[in-house]
């Protein structure tokens, strides 16, 4: 077991001071048996009233309302966390999950619902046949074919740093080759709902002590990737990004059916539509 503090900052500028609506912050870790939660401390400038609630995921969401008006609003959060997350994890697939294709059991099925739904349209069926072309054989192996189509996502698709909001769509990031570890964690969860996974999106932190990984300048970013549930060994977690597989590195925050439920900090304001300046995120991920 190892320690890590994760320092994460978000300020927003406006050119004049403005109202503030409330502010959605989904910024504490989700505590686990391989992470435990010491602390986390949220700072806001203006003085904010915090109020905690579990959504249906049971991500641990704060809202923050304010009173009176800023020209600056600093949103700072710091976490203690201690991890032990095996590098080398063994995954106990049921018998009748090794082989792809399976049938989930009916309350798995059930349970799972949204979580195997594409959530983006694929009118040519572009997507399904990239996904289908790294099916060998039938039955194939199910967790080599998870990890191949985690690895197709790099091979397919090349890293950039977009600064942009949003996420693409799959047939978009295929079509310009090109995208961020959100496009990547998105296709990959896409491409294995097509071919009947139930599978969700994760955002939260990555750790990169060596600064040998892919999706963060320094030693630590935000980062976004994806978890399949394959009965027996329950959610198993890919990083397309880097092409890992399993938990090593990763510090989740939230889990969702989309993307869009994952953003870290949300918001609005009240004042003139060009009152807005800009927006800075920094973070950092120690040990």
């Amino acid at each position: 077991m190892y320690a890590l503090s994760i320092h994460h900052t978000t300020t927003y500028r406006y050119r004049q001071a403005v109202g503030l609506a409330p502010h959605r912050l989904m910024l504490r870790p989700r505590e686990s048996r391989d992470l435990r939660l010491i602390s986390n401390d949220i700072t806001i400038t203006p003085a904010a009233t915090i109020s905690w609630a579990y959504d249906v995921s049971g991500n641990a969401v704060a809202t923050a309302n304010f009173q009176g008006k800023a020209d600056t609003l600093p949103i700072v959060s710091h976490t203690e966390l201690q991890v032990a997350i095996d590098a080398w994890p063994v995954f106990d697939i049921a018998a009748s999950a090794i082989n792809f294709p399976f049938r989930y059991a009916d309350d798995e099925w059930t349970d799972l619902g949204a979580l195997s739904l594409g959530q983006y349209p694929d009118p040519d069926r572009r997507l399904q046949a990239w996904a289908q072309g790294f099916v060998r054989g039938n039955p194939t192996d199910t967790l080599s074919l998870l990890k191949d189509l985690s690895a197709g996502v790099s091979q397919s698709v090349a890293y950039e740093i977009r600064e942009d909001e949003g996420t693409q769509s799959p047939v978009e990031t295929l079509r310009r080759g090109l995208g961020s570890c959100r496009d990547f964690a998105v296709l990959f969860v896409e491409a294995v709902r097509s071919l009947g996974f139930g599978a969700r999106i994760v955002s939260g932190y990555l750790h990169n002590p060596e600064q040998n990984l892919t999706g963060s300048t320094g030693a630590g970013s935000t980062h976004a990737w994806a978890e399949v549930y394959i009965p027996g060994a329950g959610w198993i977690t890919f990083d397309p990004t880097n092409r890992s597989v399993g938990g090593l590195n990763l510090i989740p925050v939230a889990v969702a059916r989309d993307i869009r439920q994952t953003i870290p900090v949300s918001g609005s304001f009240i004042g003139p539509a060009d009152a807005f300046k800009d927006m800075s995120v920094d973070v950092s991920v120690t040990g």
